[in-house]
């Protein structure tokens, strides 16, 4: 998610600088929001180490060093996005990306509030509810308007909120799952790829089926799940601005990049194996396979049952919490257009806390809105995997622009304060943007194909809803701007804004 929030780092010894250590961690926990991409992952079997090689080669690292520049150079400014962009190709360029941000935020809200859904079912002993759409739909709603009710409680109570939902609903019940897993191999317990036909992700040798390790080339079906993936290590740059407060940002962020890349790929691939291998590919639900997998493995290893009600309930506080940061992280970038003229008066109103009071009741009532299709399709997964395709591919587009805004900038603005720059010089920007515009165009490509692994009925369909409402929702920032009054277009310190922050 390209405008997420995480905790914030913590100081070195000396309180003046962050250490590498912390701030990689911190940026590894900014990706790592939930443990609700890892059935995905486990759905492609062994294939997955291609994907998790391609997000962290061509797309975590070149977004976390062309972020961390952009963050640095802009580290007066709230706006984010919409300071990178509309440095380099105006303010209305700057917010239309932003608006398209904070959207996809919207969009992949109800992807991490059915993961919460799916853990309290499973805390309630009932995990059938967990493949319920109804059940699904009606507490991501109810998941939305909570989110919100704590945002406007303040960023500082939301921050701690997430910050041990991290810990608490992420961290600790994915090493719960990896032990689990560790002990099932050790049991000599049948392990799930190695008992699949799918063709998709098992190759004949000699006769018999053996899991394949790199994706079926038979077409871009065989790749749609890449957007999917993709968006489970977003949120990178969302750290990028604390770069300037490490003692030699060109020397410790690359190594802060590293830590990350590498934590967060080795917590998916062994988080994601370890559902992989207690569960079948054929039985893998995208919304409760993390919870079919704990349940299995107590279950089978220890005939027990009880700690999954347990990690349900900690892994359900654990995707609220990273919806919570979704909820106020691009919302607060909407504020800075707003206060920049680019949205009604009305936007701009904060609560006596600083928060985006109106900004946060428009999004929890659009974020509603986008719930719609857990009602309206039977199947959960392919509901889920829907909305992800959308967010993904706006994700992707904002990556885009992302790289073109740091590439133009270094030539027309070659004199702008920049206290991380990515290494290399401009030859070094053209090869890390390069790169990583390069591979967002590809994986574009692929977030508008109908999976081969998922019932989605008519091709057509599938490509009409996702490719539709990619459309749709890039439209709404332009349409925005061009209906902009000019009145909107107050001064910040305008009497009226000061008595609502007041």
């Amino acid at each position: 998610m390209t405008s997420g929030s995480a905790a914030g780092g913590h100081t070195s010894s000396a309180g003046k600088y962050l250490s590498t250590a912390a701030l990689g961690c911190t940026t590894a926990a900014a990706i790592v929001t939930s443990l609700s991409g890892l059935p995905a992952m486990a759905e492609q079997e062994l294939t997955m180490f291609f994907y998790i090689g391609f997000a962290v080669l061509l797309y975590l690292i070149p977004a976390g060093l062309v972020s961390a520049e952009l963050g640095s150079a802009y580290s007066g400014e709230s706006g984010g996005l919409y300071s990178w962009i509309g440095g380099a190709f105006g303010k209305r360029a700057g917010f239309a990306v932003m608006f398209l941000s904070w959207i996809q935020a919207m969009v992949f809200l109800p992807t991490g509030l059915s993961f919460a859904a799916a853990g309290v079912a499973f805390a309630l002993d009932r995990p059938d509810l967990a493949r319920d759409h109804v059940f699904v739909g009606v507490f991501a709603v109810v998941g939305i308007w909570l989110c919100t009710a704590i945002a406007l409680m303040g960023n500082r109570f939301a921050a701690r909120v997430t910050q041990a939902g991290f810990l608490i609903g992420t961290a600790v019940p994915g090493m719960v799952l990896i032990g689990l897993f560790g002990w099932w191999l050790v049991a000599g317990h049948p392990i799930g790829w190695e008992h699949t036909t799918d063709p998709a992700v098992t190759v004949q040798r000699d006769g018999h089926d053996a899991p394949r390790v790199l994706p079926a080339l038979i077409g871009l079906s065989g790749l749609a799940f890449l957007g999917n993936i993709l968006e489970n290590f977003t949120g990178i740059e969302s750290q990028a601005v604390h770069a300037t407060e490490l003692r030699e940002p060109g020397r410790q962020y690359p190594i802060v990049i590293l830590i990350a890349a590498v934590i967060s790929a080795v917590l998916f691939s062994l988080g994601a194996l370890a559902v992989a291998g207690i569960v079948p590919a054929d039985r893998i639900n995208l919304n409760s396979g993390v919870f079919d997998a704990l349940h299995a493995g107590f279950g089978t290893l220890f005939g027990i049952g009880w700690p999954v009600l347990i990690l349900g309930a900690m892994c359900a506080y654990g995707a609220i919490a990273g919806a919570l940061a979704w909820t106020s992280g691009p919302s607060r970038g909407m504020l800075a257009t707003a206060r920049d003229g680019m949205l009604p008066p009305v936007l701009r109103r904060v609560n006596s806390r600083g928060v985006q009071t109106n900004i946060l009741l428009a999004q929890a009532v659009a974020v509603t809105l986008l719930c719609t299709p857990y009602f309206v399709l039977g199947d959960v997964g392919t509901a889920l995997f829907l909305i992800v395709a959308v967010a993904a591919g706006l994700d992707m587009i904002i990556y885009l622009f992302m790289y073109a805004a740091a590439i133009h900038l270094r030539y027309t603005r070659p004199d702008l304060p920049r206290p991380f720059r990515v290494p290399g010089g401009r030859s070094g920007m053209w090869f890390f943007a390069g790169t990583g515009f390069a591979a967002m165009v590809f994986a574009l490509t692929t977030a508008f194909v109908p999976p081969e692994q998922l019932p989605i009925g008519s091709p057509a369909l599938y490509v009409t809803l996702v490719a539709g409402g990619t459309v749709i929702c890039c439209a709404i920032p332009i349409l925005v701007e061009r209906l902009r009054n000019p009145t909107w277009s107050v001064p910040v310190d305008d009497p009226a804004v000061e008595e609502n922050r007041r």
